[in-house]
């Protein structure tokens, strides 16, 4: 099977990597790709992964058997169905699918004919609607940018000034904004691979969002994760799929807008049960590459039957024990203004995921984006895992970049705990 994976971040390299170690793949490429991926795959160049044309001309020409589509973008453009209306077996939702992420009033008028647990929730379009609609919520607040924002269009905050403030500027972008009530309890992402029909869920994981240690600071794309959840009970998995995520695979079917791809769930595990924060399109970063560090059998089939509607005749995904964490090296200034071309010292170490990177002409490799690195460890248990991933990370170095102390920490010491149902 020859496989085009289209993007170019850390959640691209770790799909490249599983399948670069999977017998059922013949060739990859990675398009656009970045300085770690080039060793992995070919890459045969693209000027922009959001063209449909130029995507599906890429794919004619490297002969591509199933194109994977990483970032949301790409999908929210349609790229998907470009491939589609090709010919070319294609992981990732329709356009119309893909408004589950790239609009988040959308997928709150999914969740409720659903059926779906989730913050209640109000969408604001006009400035001066905004002081009401604030009034009519308790602290602390959650603001969003209705539409596609990188994991930085949150705002989460006890403050109704700086609440007022975050909206105010998304308003002024041209977004609507969509305020919520807060939800309590531990977070967690879950990934289900749907064909349209059927779902297959992959392992739970908890991301950390924030900037800094004990979750200090803004929000960002995701600084860390681990999984899976030593915390969590045997069957949350199973109750997630049937309250949360079959019901909304129904409701985009029988709207004639089937959704093909990765479904990631982000859950609040509240005292009331799971509720649902958001879904996303696509495999989410830093998530997958923990997640994926696990996956023992066949990515590429997996992948491959989601395309072609075959997921009910593959047997379920089989798993390494233990766990896996990543700690995500940021560049100075994320997730504001970011300072770019500075060298990086250790980058082709073993567990070192590549995304915002370029090789220079003299094979050094630099910076080039906000989230610079993802580094992986794996081990027996959480702590073992820890130690590999920071163990790792002390070979990297990249001058002015910062990364989070903590990651799974907490989980590891045994400090979390799923809530007392109410």
């Amino acid at each position: 099977m020859r496989v085009l994976v289209i993007g170019s971040g850390a959640r691209e390299h770790a799909l490249l990597l599983a399948l670069a170690g999977d017998p059922e793949v013949t060739a990859l490429a990675a398009a656009p790709g970045n300085a770690g991926t080039a060793a992995l795959a070919e890459h045969p160049g693209l000027a922009d992964p959001t063209s449909g044309e130029q995507v599906v001309a890429l794919a004619r020409e490297w002969r591509a058997d199933l194109v994977v589509i990483g970032p949301e973008a790409p999908l929210v453009a349609g790229v998907g169905d470009a491939l589609r209306d090709a010919g070319i077996p294609c992981f990732g939702p329709s356009a119309a699918a893909a408004r589950i992420e790239g609009s988040k009033a959308f997928a709150k008028d999914v969740m409720t004919a659903a059926g779906v647990p989730t913050a209640r929730s109000e969408a604001v379009d006009n400035p001066g609607d905004l002081d009401a609609a604030l009034a009519r919520f308790d602290p602390p607040y959650v603001v969003k940018d209705d539409g596609l924002a990188a994991g930085k269009g949150v705002l989460v905050t006890e403050d109704l000034d700086a609440a007022r403030r975050h909206a105010a500027s998304v308003l002024e972008g041209g977004h609507p904004v969509l305020l919520e009530s807060f939800l309590d309890g531990p977070e967690a992402s879950l990934f289900c691979v749907v064909d349209g029909t059927t779902v297959v869920p992959l392992l739970p994981a908890q991301d950390f969002k924030r900037l800094g240690d004990d979750d200090a600071g803004p929000n960002t794309g995701g600084m860390g994760a681990y999984a899976p959840l030593p915390w969590a009970p045997v069957d949350l998995v199973d109750d997630i799929v049937e309250r949360l995520v079959t019901p909304v695979v129904t409701e985009l079917a029988a709207r004639g807008t089937p959704f093909s791809g990765l479904l990631y769930a982000g859950l609040a595990l509240t005292s009331s049960g799971p509720q649902v924060i958001e879904f996303n399109c696509r495999f989410g970063d830093p998530e997958t590459q923990v997640v994926l560090a696990l996956l023992r059998s066949s990515t590429a089939r997996l992948l491959s039957a989601a395309a072609t509607g075959r997921l009910a005749d593959e047997p379920p995904p089989t798993w390494a024990d233990g766990a896996a964490v990543t700690v995500v090296v940021a560049a100075e200034g994320y997730p504001g203004s970011v300072r770019t071309g500075d060298v990086l010292q250790g980058a082709d170490g073993p567990g070192v995921l590549h995304a915002g990177t370029r090789r220079r002409d003299d094979g050094a490799v630099v910076s080039s984006g906000g989230r610079v690195l993802s580094v992986v460890g794996t081990g027996e248990d959480l702590d073992a895992a820890r130690r590999d991933a920071y163990d790792r990370l002390a070979a990297v170095h990249l001058p002015g970049g910062h990364h989070r102390t903590d990651i799974a920490r907490e989980a590891a010491a045994g400090h979390i705990a799923m809530p007392v149902r109410a």
